[in-house]
C-alpha cells in the first residue's frame, strides 16, 4: 500500500504517488506558495553562518540613523 500524508493546506489524505504530492491539488500548492510570498510563513531558526552574521552586522553598522538624515 502506498504511503500517505495529509495535505498541509486542507488536511486531506494525499498518497505519495499523487503528482501534486505533498499537496492534494495544484490549488493547495498555490495557496501555500501565496502564504510564503505574503509573509504568513517565516523561518524562525536563527542565522548560524558566521560570514552572514558578520555581513549583517556591517550593514546595520553602516546604516544611516534618523539623526544623520
Amino acid at each position: 500500500m502506498p504511503k500517505a500524508l495529509f495535505c498541509p493546506t486542507c488536511r486531506n489524505v494525499v498518497l505519495i504517488d499523487n503528482e501534486n504530492f505533498p499537496f492534494c491539488s495544484d490549488r493547495c500548492r498555490l495557496l501555500d506558495l501565496g502564504k510564503w510570498a505574503s509573509g504568513d510563513y517565516k523561518v524562525s531558526t536563527p542565522i548560524q553562518d558566521p560570514d552572514l552574521l558578520e555581513e549583517l552586522s556591517r550593514s546595520q553598522h553602516n546604516k544611516p540613523t534618523d539623526d544623520e538624515s
